[in-house]
């Protein structure tokens, strides 16, 4: 990822230097992306991870690397109390927040709805919907101090229902994308802004691990620019939401990230 770090090092937003920003699920993928960019903006990033611990660390000495300053946390967010130790954690090595992005989420199996489990549907939920109210919760008080963002990641899957199997990870995003919308109102007179991300089909290693090649394919037809996304592509829409120039007069919007895939 280092030539997109030399990218994002050339384009500056002056009002992201010095920053403090918590990346839950930030190892991999989008997150990673979203670290090596904020980090390039001059902003202190806390790189949350949980299983991989080896990818986190390899970002950790990138971003070191390139000048930048970083620090890792670790937690599982879908369990009780660990969301809120995460946020914490991050929070006191820096000593404020000024901004939270719940990036953290997976499908973890593609289950028809007739063959799901309680605990399947649990284990869903507590990552893609319960973390992102536990982090918001902890973080609320870190950025009510100076003012802060919010930002969520959401999906292309909480409009349009999602693919086979996913049906609970998106109606689990359906809720992220409402409690955006709900939590801009509700933070607002803290000085807190709320917003979301919507990727649409993006290369990762969620689709690495739940959706087939052939699959995959079939999707990518579905996208009028012909191809699938890049974490990059996603990074533009997270870091004009996060700067309060740019972006100062929104809260309480989505942006869709999906090369016309989805156009509302």
């Amino acid at each position: 990822m280092t030539g997109q770090l030399n990218i994002w090092q050339g384009i500056q937003i002056p009002d992201l230097d010095g920053k403090a920003v918590l990346i839950t699920g930030a190892s991999t993928g989008i997150g990673a992306a979203l670290a090596l960019a904020f980090s390039a903006q001059g902003a202190s990033v806390a790189i949350h991870y949980n299983e991989s611990r080896q990818a986190a660390t390899q970002l950790l000495a990138e971003v070191a690397g390139a000048g930048g300053t970083a620090v890792l946390v670790q937690g599982d967010v879908s369990t009780d109390g660990v969301t809120e130790r995460v946020v914490e954690e991050a929070a006191s090595q820096f000593g404020r927040l000024d901004g939270l992005i719940n990036n953290a989420g997976g499908m973890l199996g593609r289950v028809a709805t007739a063959e799901m489990s309680d605990a399947h549907y649990q284990r869903v939920m507590d990552l893609n919907a319960r973390s992102v109210l536990a982090a918001t919760r902890a973080a609320h008080p870190w950025l009510r101090k100076q003012g802060g963002f919010i930002i969520n990641t959401t999906s292309i899957a909480a409009r349009n229902g999602g693919g086979n199997g996913a049906i609970l990870y998106a109606a689990a995003k359906g809720f992220v994308s409402t409690i955006t919308r709900g939590h801009a109102k509700e933070f607002v007179g803290d000085g807190i802004r709320v917003n979301a991300v919507a990727p649409g089909i993006i290369a990762t290693p969620f689709h690495e691990r739940y959706t087939s090649p052939e699959m995959l394919d079939a999707q990518r037809r579905t996208v009028p620019m012909g191809r699938v996304g890049t974490p990059e592509d996603c990074v533009g829409a997270y870091l004009f939401l996060a700067s309060p120039s740019l972006s100062g007069y929104i809260t309480g919007q989505i942006i869709e990230v999906n090369g016309g895939q989805l156009m509302p």
